[in-house]
Parts: C-alpha cells; sequence; structure tokens
C-alpha cells in the first residue's frame, strides 16, 4: 500500500474547513493608534485586542524600548544559559516576583512556551495532569508532550477536578487551570481548587495570562484577587504580551521550582532569550499597570455598560466580569456574517469558530480596553444590534 500523501491530506483539510465556514485567514494590519487599527484600507475601532490597559503604545513603555535597545541592541543574541541573560531580564524578573509576592520569577519567550516548560520539567510517566476542558491550548499540549496522562474535567467543576485526581491517588499530580479563561471571560473557582490541591498533594498551576494586570489588588491578577498565597498556588504563570502589551512570558513561583526550570525547562533553555529591549519595556508597563488604578476602574465601568446595554438589547452573553465579552451566535455562518456586518459599520470583531470553541457555540468575542469610551462602547452595541445579533444562540 503506498504512503498517504500528506500534503494533499493537508489541503483536503483546508478544504473541509473552508466548507464548513471554520476556515481562518491573515489580515495585515497597517496601522495602529489606540483602540483603531488600519485593515485593508478601512480604519476600524479594534474590540478584538488583549491590550486591556492601552499599554502597548504608552510612551513611558515606547522610551523605554527604545532606550534599552540603543544600549543593548536588537537581539539578545543566545539562550539565557549562554550569555543572553542581560541586566535587564534579571531587573523585570525580579519586579515579576515583587509584584506577585513570589520568591523568584523565570523568563520565557511566550506563554506557550512558558507552560510547555513548566509541564515538561515536573511531569513524566506515571504522573497525572488534571485540567479544565477550556484550557488554553498550550496547557494541553504541554501535558501531551509531557507524558503524563492527561485527565480533564467539566468547566469549572471543582468535584469533577476531584474525581480526575481521586482516579489515581498514588500518582504524581498538577491541578492546572487558567485564571481567566480566554474564549468566555469567566474566573475559574481558584480557593475551592486550591483547598483541593491541598487535600490531595497535587500542585496547582494558574496561566494568569488574562488576569495579570486586569483583577486583584495592584492588578497583581485572578490569584491576589482570590486572596490566595505562593502556598497556595505554587506554579503562578502569565503573559507579557496581554494587559501589559509588550510580549514574553514568566513563570513565578519559590526559589526551588525556579531553579528546577532553569535545569529542566526545555523552552527556556534550547531557546535565544527575548530582546533585552523587551524586558525593559515590560518593566515600564508593570509600572502603570500596578499604580496606574484609573485603567482598571475604566475597565470595570466599560464592562458594567457593554453588559448593561447588551441584556437590554436581548443578546446571548456569557457570565464574565472581564474585558473578554463573548456574545454567543450558535452557527460558524452566522457568526461570520455578523462580524462582517460590524466591519462594513466600522468594527473590527472576528468571529470565533470551532475548534477554538465547542461545535454549535460561535461567538463574537468583544475585548474591551481602557482606549475605549462609553461612546465607542455604545456605537458597538447599535451596530450588533442592526446587525440581527438578538437572541440570535437561542435560534441553534
Amino acid at each position: 500500500m503506498p504512503r498517504p500523501d500528506l500534503l494533499n491530506r493537508l489541503a483536503q483539510a483546508h478544504a473541509d474547513r473552508a466548507q464548513a465556514d471554520l476556515l481562518r485567514r491573515l489580515r495585515t494590519v497597517r496601522e495602529a493608534d489606540g483602540a483603531w487599527i488600519a485593515v485593508d484600507g478601512r480604519r476600524l475601532l479594534s474590540f478584538a485586542s488583549n491590550d486591556y490597559l492601552g499599554l502597548a503604545q504608552h510612551p513611558r513603555v515606547t522610551e523605554a524600548l527604545v532606550d534599552a535597545a540603543q544600549r543593548w541592541g536588537v537581539g539578545a543574541t543566545a539562550a539565557h544559559l549562554l550569555g543572553g541573560h542581560r541586566a535587564e531580564h534579571e531587573a523585570l524578573e525580579h519586579d515579576l516576583a515583587h509584584w506577585l509576592g513570589r520568591e523568584r520569577a523565570l523568563l520565557f519567550s511566550t506563554g506557550y512556551m512558558a507552560n510547555l516548560g513548566v509541564l515538561g520539567a515536573l511531569l513524566g510517566d506515571g504522573d497525572v495532569c488534571v485540567q479544565d476542558k477550556l484550557n488554553h491550548a498550550c496547557l494541553i499540549d504541554g501535558a501531551r508532550l509531557s507524558g503524563a496522562e492527561l485527565k480533564r474535567y467539566p468547566h469549572n467543576d471543582v468535584d469533577g477536578a476531584r474525581r480526575q485526581l481521586d482516579a489515581a491517588p498514588d500518582a504524581g499530580a498538577v491541578l492546572a487551570t487558567d485564571g481567566v479563561f480566554s474564549m468566555d471571560g469567566d474566573v475559574a473557582p481558584l480557593p475551592e481548587l486550591a483547598a483541593l490541591c491541598r487535600e490531595r498533594g497535587a500542585l496547582l498551576h494558574v496561566d494568569d495570562a488574562h488576569g495579570l494586570g486586569v483583577l486583584g489588588a495592584d492588578g497583581a491578577g485572578s490569584v491576589a484577587a482570590a486572596g490566595l498565597s505562593a502556598h497556595d498556588v505554587p506554579i503562578h504563570m502569565a503573559t507579557l504580551g496581554k494587559a501589559l502589551g509588550v510580549a514574553g512570558a514568566f513563570v513565578a513561583g519559590s526559589a526551588a521550582l525556579i531553579d528546577g526550570l532553569v535545569q529542566f525547562a526545555r523552552t527556556h533553555v534550547y531557546t535565544t532569550a527575548m530582546p533585552p529591549a523587551l524586558a525593559a519595556a515590560a518593566r515600564a508597563a508593570i509600572g502603570l499597570a500596578r499604580f496606574e488604578h484609573w485603567r482598571r476602574e475604566r475597565l470595570a465601568t466599560l464592562i458594567a455598560h457593554f453588559r448593561h446595554g447588551a441584556q437590554r438589547r436581548g443578546f446571548v452573553l456569557l457570565p464574565s466580569g472581564t474585558p473578554i465579552q463573548p456574545v454567543l451566535v450558535g452557527a460558524s455562518g452566522d457568526a461570520l456574517r455578523l462580524s462582517r456586518d460590524l466591519e462594513a459599520r466600522g468594527f473590527y470583531v472576528p468571529a470565533i469558530r470551532p475548534p477554538t470553541v465547542p461545535n454549535g457555540k460561535a461567538r463574537l468575542r468583544v475585548t474591551l480596553s481602557a482606549l475605549h469610551t462609553e461612546t465607542d462602547v455604545e456605537r458597538l452595541l447599535d451596530a450588533l444590534a442592526l446587525g440581527g445579533a438578538q437572541g440570535m444562540q437561542n435560534a441553534h
């Protein structure tokens, strides 16, 4: 029997996805100005950015990056262990650990690499990784690549997590969860999960990519908002490319954890360090995120405005109190139509479809930023109503 033609198989999968209204496509942004972007020659008000605090173009952050680039150049030139770990990296790790109340922090080039590195260093054959079914793909992939058994529980179901841990009582165990779920916008039941991990001897790993900067005192994230300590959450991971507006990621925890990751986290050891200029920019962003409380206050106002207006107009929302506000639609084709209708009216809100979300749960993922105004939100709500978003999910 001849071998399968892998390129032909890939092309067929592409065609099948297009037929099902699930095809993704790259679109180039030619210009960015605050919450506005230019795409295909049109100026659009974006409600698709993770720049929750509006820091990505902040003058102080930009100035820090430029000054550091003039001193250090563009690239780190080597892996952290081979001369790429510069003073800016060390200072950023110190600032992150201090902000989150942890002994140490360790930088990674992306959030995906951070989660793969941590789970790969901690887990192996015979261990178990228990995860929420709506966790980000990098947590799922990290568990699979580690060699541990991946066990998943229904979304935010603490009893389900307990059953999965109890099914392997003698195995080394990590319970991993998003702090804020990226497609639903809701927050994990962290106090209950922390109590469960203490009872069952498992390590709790929280991916706080969408909570850092947005939730908790001084924006320290969902873990701080839940009133949990470093003892409760031994592994605290977050990214620098969401609310901080930069790029990269880190893991914060005990000195023993970080020392172990330096030795065994392959995605830290075997990759070039992030540019030192980005580390300098992230340090500037941390100062703004921690102490400019008005940014979180504005976000809270915008979230309340959007939810009140959406419910008054009959949109189907998920129970989210974060800047991620999904408008449920149902069918992928309907979500695409609504997204295109919004673009025609001057708004950029891409449709989110399977496999990113479950079948039949396509949506418009509206994300709010401190750069938006209440007038911007009201205009978006009116455009959604004109596009026919009312009760769309109920029709399916």
